[in-house]
């Protein structure tokens, strides 16, 4: 419950079975319950990795980056964004899947940077033909939270059932972006084993942004869950240890979040905040950008 608000926000989280965490980060469902006084519920969802949200009816509203919040479809996909996402919603239910790279890899013919910092209906857009039958099975669904779950874990086993075992590449990648010692991208090219333009090439196409961005976005990210998970460290307790003084950080902040680190530490945060215990308690990490997947 919100006491400022009289609103209140429920998100659970569930990881998924060992056969598909090399593809998904979680599943989670959030129920929003806005006042009379606050219809609208409102937040900043940081850069992340590709999410497919089924709203059934629930009136959202959604930007990445500058600008008003437009309505969402009831199928929405958000590719991998390197913006803040604005977003607000009224009283409602919604089921989302966090696709790991592989993920997008497996499921969508189609290179993640075409999908980069937008959103699209899932529903027109032939590339996402494969989840409308789910996101008409959930809008038609009786909101029991168990059998929804199981009707989407089912439906996402039943589409990777036909596709090749993750690409060796991908899954290298999303691993080598995890470790805060890299930084740069030759670094990278030598982990992998790879050259740096096959790297470029392997990085748009799965994860949506040059590699040289995905370190500076995972570099922020983990000054971010630090904060996030312990506010009191203050922003120059939680910086990583790869940013030269705190103006430095100040400028990724700004080009990741739109605003401030002092601004956004002001900004009520209702339904970040509850994502963030619910993927700490079941995951380990405040942030999608920062699960490890099958070898975590």
């Amino acid at each position: 419950m919100h006491a400022a608000s009289g609103s209140s926000v429920k998100l659970r989280f569930a990881l998924p079975s060992a056969a598909l965490a090399p593809y998904v980060t979680t599943f989670y469902c959030t129920e929003a319950v806005c006042s009379p006084r606050t219809p609208w519920m409102e937040d900043y969802l940081h850069p992340e990795w590709a999410n497919l949200r089924f709203l059934s009816g629930a009136e959202t509203h959604s930007m990445i980056g500058p600008g008003e919040p437009q309505p969402c479809p009831d199928f929405t996909v958000t590719g991998p964004t390197s913006r803040a996402m604005r977003f607000r919603m009224r009283s409602g239910r919604c089921w989302g899947i966090g696709l790991m790279p592989a993920g997008w890899a497996a499921l969508f013919a189609a290179q993640a940077d075409d999908y980069a910092d937008r959103f699209v209906d899932g529903a027109v857009d032939p590339v996402f033909a494969g989840f409308v039958p789910l996101a008409r099975a959930l809008a038609a669904s009786d909101g029991d939270y168990a059998e929804e779950l199981a009707l989407i874990e089912h439906h996402v086993a039943a589409l990777l059932a036909g596709v090749a075992p993750p690409d060796p590449a991908v899954t290298a990648l999303s691993h080598a972006l995890l470790d805060p010692e890299l930084v740069a991208v030759t670094q990278l090219a030598e982990r992998m084993g790879m050259t740096i333009r096959s790297i470029e090439r392997l990085s748009r196409r799965a994860f949506g942004f040059p590699p040289k961005l995905l370190l500076r976005r995972q570099r922020f990210l983990r000054s971010l869950a630090r904060f996030m998970l312990d506010p009191s460290l203050g922003w120059i307790g939680s910086l990583d240890c790869h940013y030269h003084d705190q103006s430095h950080f100040v400028r990724d902040f700004r080009r990741f979040m739109g605003m401030s680190p002092s601004a956004y530490a002001k900004l009520d945060k209702p339904i970040l905040a509850a994502a963030a215990r619910g993927r700490v308690a079941i995951a380990g990490q405040p942030v999608q950008g920062l699960h490890g997947g099958a070898a975590d």
